[in-house]
């Protein structure tokens, strides 16, 4: 999965990225395409956001990027508790720092609260990934901790 945005108030994950138009401001405004509206009203919803993607070229995923972008104009993050969790793999040069940087950035413009605790870099091989779910104990555990952490944030 290329980006994640689960929500812990029901702990629904958001699958609607590729049903995102390509974000242009001119179109940020009513009537918003049926894919951002239905975004934003599940960052809305939520007690709390968080991301899960991996970095890319030294960045963000451009796809998950726009979905960043589409979050900026609307005011559902704002004031929101928010985390990250990096799952680049281990051969990631720089660790994920770039994609986090790239997080940062946007969620601040967006005026989330980021909830630097629950922020992680966990690097996950494939070896540690199994019909979709990462497999490892440990893995796991540390996600739980990250999840817990975002929990106490909010």
């Amino acid at each position: 999965m290329l980006g994640t945005v689960a929500t812990l108030t029901a702990s629904k994950t958001y699958s609607g990225l590729g049903d995102l138009p390509h974000f242009n401001p001119d179109d940020d405004r009513d009537p918003l395409p049926a894919a951002v509206a239905e975004l934003r009203a599940a960052i809305g919803a939520a007690d709390a956001v968080l991301i899960c993607t991996p970095e890319y070229a030294g960045g963000l995923p451009g796809s998950f990027k726009n979905l960043l972008d589409w979050t900026v104009g609307g005011g559902e993050m704002y004031g929101k508790p928010v985390a990250w969790i990096n799952a680049s793999s281990v051969a990631a040069p720089t660790g994920g720092r770039d994609a986090h940087d790239s997080l940062r950035k946007v969620l601040t413009y967006a005026g989330a609260k980021i909830v630097e605790e629950a922020c992680a870099r966990i690097p996950v091989s494939r070896a540690a990934v199994a019909d979709g779910q990462v497999a490892d104990p440990d893995l796991r555990g540390r996600i739980a901790v990250a999840v817990q952490r975002l929990r106490e944030g909010i």
